[in-house]
């Protein structure tokens, strides 16, 4: 992915976790909300290039 679509991906991504986001917290108030979020800050952390990869897998195949 060209690394000017990951700034925009992570961007978003902060946007939809934000405090002031109607998304954050509708699933803060779901019973897996606290797995959405984790999903959310593992996506971003891919997708940011300033963080080093990590050796897990995002998913599991």
């Amino acid at each position: 992915m060209p690394p000017d679509l990951r700034t925009l991906a992570v961007d978003a991504l902060d946007q939809v976790v934000s405090e002031r986001s109607e998304l954050a917290k509708l699933w803060d108030d779901a019973a897996n909300g606290s797995k959405w979020h984790h999903d959310i800050t593992r996506l971003r952390d891919v997708l940011d290039l300033s963080v080093p990869p990590r050796r897990e897998a995002l998913f599991v195949i």
